[in-house]
C-alpha cells in the first residue's frame, strides 16, 4: 500500500486569449488581486492554430501565458478555474463587445512533470475533480524536453510555448531548492 503524503504545492499558470488587447492588462490585474504576485509572463504570442474560436472571439487572436509567485495545493486548481470563469463574465460585461466571447481564461499548474488545465468539459483523458472541473495534463516533461499526448492543443506544442513552460520548470525547481535549503536551517 503507498503511503499517504501531502505532496509539494505547484506553480498556478493561466493562459488569456484574446483579440482586445485591453483584456490581458485587465485580467493581469485582476488575478494579482486575488492569487498574488506574477511571476513570468510570456509576450502575447498570435493564436492562430486554431478556427475554433473565432464564432465566439473573432479574428486576430492572441494568446497569452501567466505563471504566479505564490505557489498553490494541486487541487486549488479547481478555485483557480471558477475564478476565471467568474472573471470572463466580468470582463464580459465591462462593455458591448462585438463577439460574445471576448476572453477566454485557462488556469491551470506545472509540476516538475506536468501542465495540468482545469477545464469544465468532460471527455475520456480528463479526471473530474470537483465543483463541475475537470483537469487533464496536457504537455508532460520527459527526456529533458515538453511532450504531448493526442488530445493536447496545438498551440500547447509550440516551441514558443515550450519555452515559457521550461522558464516556469526551472524557476519551480529553484523554488523547490530554496524550500528545501529552508527547512534545513
Amino acid at each position: 500500500m503507498g503511503e499517504i503524503r501531502e505532496f509539494r504545492p505547484v506553480l498556478r499558470v493561466m493562459a488569456v486569449s484574446s483579440r482586445h488587447d485591453e483584456a490581458f492588462d485587465w485580467t493581469i490585474e485582476k488575478a494579482v488581486q486575488h492569487w498574488g504576485p506574477l511571476e513570468i509572463a510570456s509576450p502575447p504570442f498570435d493564436f492562430s492554430e486554431t478556427g475554433y474560436y473565432q464564432k465566439t472571439m473573432g479574428e486576430g487572436l492572441k494568446k497569452q501565458l501567466l505563471a504566479f509567485t505564490d505557489l498553490i495545493p494541486q487541487d486549488e486548481v479547481v478555485e483557480s478555474k471558477l475564478d476565471s470563469n467568474q472573471w470572463e463574465e466580468e470582463f464580459k460585461s465591462l462593455r458591448f463587445w462585438d463577439e460574445p466571447r471576448p476572453i477566454n481564461l485557462d488556469p491551470g499548474y506545472i509540476t516538475e512533470a506536468k501542465l495540468v488545465l482545469a477545464t469544465t468539459k468532460d471527455r475520456d483523458h480528463r479526471i473530474y475533480l470537483r465543483k463541475g472541473i475537470f483537469a487533464e495534463v496536457t504537455l508532460f516533461y520527459q527526456d529533458l524536453r515538453w511532450q504531448s499526448s493526442r488530445w493536447t492543443y496545438p498551440d500547447y506544442e509550440r516551441d514558443d510555448f515550450h519555452v515559457f513552460f521550461d522558464q516556469c520548470r526551472d524557476w519551480l525547481r529553484d523554488r523547490y531548492a530554496e524550500m528545501a535549503s529552508e527547512q534545513d536551517d
